[in-house]
């Protein structure tokens, strides 16, 4: 997802793919602790939107 689509998106939904993201994260995680990850390229891609989308979130919040 680019930036210029997550701003598109309303506050409300960027917090809720926020949060679905962190159970995203947390599942692929558990998948690399146990060794069953295949891609493992996928967290940091998934770390790198959580943050994006904070920082959207922040900047409409001022």
């Amino acid at each position: 997802m680019k930036a210029n689509e997550v701003r598109k998106l309303s506050t409300q939904d960027l917090e809720k793919r926020v949060e679905e993201l962190k159970i995203e994260l947390f599942n692929l995680r558990f998948q690399a602790a146990v060794g069953q990850l295949e891609n493992t390229a996928r967290i940091p891609q998934v770390r790198k939107l959580i943050a994006q989308m904070k920082t959207i979130i922040t900047e409409r919040a001022k």
